[in-house]
């Protein structure tokens, strides 16, 4: 059955022309699937794998009774599958965000360039890192823009974090070229987009380091967990003894202080066996999972190519689209407000607790505005640090409440986000499609 196909059950209720929030009805009453992607494919796999663990009564990955090696395996065939020299286990994507700002030196004094489109984790680990963020503007894309980023580099610009929001990288190759010329870190936040490539190149080669969430929003999930990867030897080290106690471990497993060169502190950020077993089985089903998700999604984006005053996200690369959130741009302020009520009344809605459809006002804490603790420039201690650092005092005057990034504050004011579950059936797209088709014909005229 095509999007467009008004044959079958979905005829009578295919193109009315009232809309369900005026009285109309529905395109469908049915909620649509949870928009967690690994959870939908979590089964035998899973329970094999972690009854092993708790069989042989060694949840710890370092050493037990009984070691499965489940965060080892989860590790090698990482980097098989992505080409990584270095992956490592960790117990989430934030604490993986903070143990790659320890690892490249990041701290007062420094500044690190982050998009107005992120996640709380991602200002979070620049801050507490004793740096200073530093906001860039985004694009079409929904990523860093380039251009901006190259009109903000300072002689205090340290590192670069570009966030592959929302499930597709941006004009990523670019950035990497910039960091590279200008001489600073690139640190990749692939947390919301593993399996993603860009050119074909898997995410989380273009930088430095590279960090991944399992957390349950993400494209697989163990509850919580995430990875983090790198390419140098050396910096893999730090990064290893940082997620730890901040020192090596011996090849049995016990922590190893002889080193001078990973004498640090660490914040003990280790993956369990457990976490390490889930994301093992989810990884090994992320290709059908990413795959199902982009193709829905694109699917639904055909279909409504040709509706007049709707707009999509620039994806870059399609087919390095994982594809878990579609991007709508509206024509102007006023209209995403009943643009996604008017979704929600036709049945473009999940069960009772899903984000399925939603204003890009509704998004919280993934725009830079919306962030009280960086708008307010708050801090976990009594000295203000690290806002009040002499070292800092560069960014005294950086303002990160709204308006501070225009092509930012715009897309935010005119968007709107659906999310794009990993089951989803050919009647659900359908629907999708339809509905959106019959609100955009009555409310984008």
């Amino acid at each position: 059955m095509g999007l467009t196909d008004t044959s079958g059950e979905g005829a009578q209720h295919s193109h009315p022309n009232r809309l369900a929030i005026d009285g109309g009805t529905p395109v469908r009453t049915d909620p649509l699937p949870w928009e967690l992607p690994g959870a939908h494919y979590i089964g035998e796999e899973e329970l094999e794998l972690v009854s092993r663990v708790v069989k042989a009564r060694s949840p710890f990955r370092f050493y037990g009774p009984d070691p499965q090696h489940m965060v080892d395996t989860l590790e090698r065939e990482w980097r098989e599958a992505f080409g990584h020299a270095h992956a490592l286990g960790v117990s989430s994507g934030t604490a993986a965000l903070s143990i790659a700002m320890a690892a490249l030196d990041i701290g007062p004094g420094d500044e690190v360039l982050v998009p107005g489109y992120l996640w709380v984790s991602c200002v979070s680990a620049v801050v507490r890192s004793g740096a200073i963020p530093r906001l860039v503007d985004i694009d079409e894309t929904f990523c860093i823009d380039p251009e901006d980023l190259e009109r903000k580099i300072g002689p205090r610009s340290r590192a670069v974090l570009c966030v592959h929001m929302s499930g597709a990288p941006g004009r990523i190759g670019e950035i990497a070229r910039i960091c590279k010329a200008r001489g600073l870190a690139l640190i990749e936040d692939c947390a919301q987009a593993a399996g993603a490539k860009s050119g074909g190149t898997p995410v989380g080669r273009f930088g430095d380091i590279a960090i991944f969430s399992f957390q349950l929003n993400k494209n697989l999930t163990s509850g919580d967990g995430g990875m983090i990867v790198c390419e140098d030897d050396a910096l893999f080290r730090r990064i290893v003894a940082l997620h730890d106690l901040g020192y090596a471990r011996t090849p049995a497993g016990r922590l190893d202080t002889s080193d001078p060169d990973c004498q640090l502190w660490g914040i003990g950020a280790r993956m369990s066996e457990l976490a390490g077993a889930m994301a093992l089985a989810q990884m090994r089903k992320l290709t059908k999972i990413t795959g199902s998700m982009r193709d829905s999604k694109w699917r639904i984006r055909r279909a409504l190519a040709d509706v007049p005053g709707l707009a999509f996200r620039d994806v870059p690369d399609p087919d390095g689209d994982t594809g878990p959130f579609l991007l709508m741009i509206l024509p102007d302020t006023d209209m995403p407000d009943r643009f996604v009520a008017a979704l929600r009344a036709e049945g473009i809605a999940g069960p009772d607790g899903s984000l399925a459809c939603l204003t890009m006002r509704e998004w919280g804490l993934h725009w830079y505005f919306n962030i009280p603790s960086l708008v307010n420039k708050r801090s976990n201690s009594r000295d203000g640090f690290p806002w009040t650092h002499p070292s800092n005092a560069f960014g005294a005057d950086y303002d990160y409440g709204h308006g501070a990034l225009a092509r930012c504050d715009d897309l935010h004011s005119r968007g709107a986000i659906l999310t794009i579950a990993s089951t989803l059936s050919e009647r659900d797209e359908a629907d999708i499609a339809t509905a959106i088709r019959k609100v955009a014909g009555a409310i984008l005229r």
